[in-house]
């Protein structure tokens, strides 16, 4: 069983094809940590493929159900984003865009056809990925005496977080990046050192 702070995405980016009398659909998945970056994402390859007929799509972001997407750019609606976004959903990942380009063959598929075909171009590209298990993280900035500098320093070597934007002077700061399940412990064993300000920071997928 996964913990609240785990989910599966795909480690880098891959892509699948599948071929129904004469049409072919070809489905790119990449890794996104944001619905801007997911539109970023699907502009350029519209770019790649100015050719193609059709540029369907499917996106989920973070760990709820309720962040995600889908697209039939043209396509009968149900018959493209919704088979793709199904596959997202049968490898439960997270974080992770699929767009399927589609060359138009000259044959009408139908609505069942193209289901087909979308699920099984969405469902190529995830085989052909290689799945990881990833944990939500946050951010927080931290600011204190450097009379507190021993203490804090004790719990950042128990808890080993990951620090950036380091400041050791008479004020000191810094920042700490760690599983969001590692949160409320982390900041209770701060929290006690006198003089010490911990402020949130935007989290990180």
């Amino acid at each position: 069983m996964m913990e609240s702070d785990e989910y599966r995405t795909i480690k880098a980016s891959s892509s699948g094809i599948f071929k129904d009398r004469g049409s072919k659909f070809i489905a790119h998945a990449c890794r996104v940590g944001s619905a801007e970056e997911a539109k970023r994402i699907i502009e350029e390859v519209k770019k790649d493929y100015r050719d193609a007929r059709h540029h369907c799509y499917a996106y989920k972001i973070g760990t709820e159900d309720d962040n995600w997407r889908v697209n039939d750019d043209g396509e009968p609606s149900g018959t493209a984003g919704r088979p793709i976004l199904g596959q997202i959903s049968s490898f439960e990942l997270s974080n992770v865009l699929i767009v399927v380009v589609r060359y138009f063959g000259g044959t009408l598929l139908g609505a069942g056809g193209l289901i087909n075909a979308y699920r099984n171009a969405a469902r190529n590209a995830l085989e052909n990925s290689i799945i990881i298990t990833e944990h939500l993280k946050v951010k927080i900035h931290i600011s204190f005496p450097y009379e507190a500098m021993n203490a804090v320093m004790k719990i950042i070597k128990d808890e080993n977080p990951e620090q950036s934007n380091q400041v050791f002077e008479n004020s000191c700061s810094l920042d700490l990046c760690f599983r969001k399940s590692d949160k409320d412990r982390l900041i209770g064993r701060l929290s006690i050192i006198e003089g010490i300000t911990i402020n949130d920071l935007p989290s990180l997928d």
